[in-house]
């Protein structure tokens, strides 16, 4: 059933405050996830989303790291297993989108969000595939990427390289893990709706409150991307019901790359 598929899943969520995560991390308690470790830089977001979860039968902990932070990262499998027991499903949801172009981006701008956005995830799937080796068990890991990996806006071009270097992390580590029965995919996610994105425009592009409506308005669907329709598919790719699936890199949008609309016949 459907509703059991993540009842052998024990889950570390990054980025799991708010929005993406928290969403992926409801997705899977709906599917049966009863061991749960929240992990967020926000101590104050992540531990209230973290009490929200913990009802009936569910056991969701909550971890303080800053995913730029390598000593924090590499400690999270192990101090998460201090809380919840073997970790047999990752997904790194925390992510930076600085602004920054070809022509302005400083050296530190560039460390920054490559810390966050790849060194970090990188070497918290080192410790999370190093344990699950060591257990002879297997396991599942998403990463979460961005279709802006294909190329992107002019002022994404650190974050779009971060994303695109772990996009090539996720299928060199898939291939390298699949002889241990632990899979590894990623999701290129489209402009999605979420408090974090909502601070970031109204930061860098001054939009207003309730810009989401005009924007919308402009979509073919009608809508931006929604956490939980991402949710869903992470925790697809998580599931027995995803099989063998290994290496694979969803584009996640409503936009069809390499299609433009002024060239399109129909």
């Amino acid at each position: 059933m459907t509703e059991a598929l993540h009842a052998d899943t024990t889950a570390l969520v990054t980025g799991a405050g708010q929005g993406l995560g928290l969403a992926v991390a409801q997705r899977l308690i709906a599917q049966g996830c009863t061991q749960l470790v929240l992990v967020d830089r926000n101590a104050e977001t992540g531990q209230a989303a973290t009490d929200a979860l913990n009802t009936g039968a569910v056991q969701a902990r909550f971890l303080q790291a800053d995913m730029g932070d390598l000593a924090a990262v590499q400690a999270l499998i192990a101090d998460a297993e201090a809380l919840a027991g073997p970790i047999n499903a990752l997904v790194n949801c925390a992510g930076i989108t600085n602004r920054g172009s070809i022509l302005d981006t400083s050296p530190e701008t560039w460390e920054a969000i490559f810390a966050v956005n790849t060194r970090g995830p990188f070497f918290l799937l080192q410790a999370f595939a190093n344990r699950l080796i060591g257990l002879d068990k297997p396991g599942g890991a998403v990463n979460i990427l961005s279709i802006i990996a294909h190329g992107g806006a002019p002022i994404l071009a650190p974050y779009g390289a971060s994303k695109a270097a772990l996009s090539h992390i996720t299928k060199n580590a898939a291939h390298t893990l699949a002889p241990h029965r632990i899979r590894v995919n990623g999701i290129n996610v489209g402009w999605m709706d979420t408090p974090g994105e909502d601070a970031t425009q109204r930061q860098y592009h001054d939009r207003p409150v309730g810009w989401q409506a005009e924007v919308e308005a402009k979509m073919p669907f009608g809508m931006l991307l929604k956490p939980e329709h991402v949710a869903a598919q992470v925790a697809l790719l998580l599931s027995p019901e995803s099989g063998v699936v290994t290496g694979s890199i969803i584009d996640f949008d409503q936009q069809v790359i390499g299609i433009y609309p002024d060239t399109d016949s129909n």
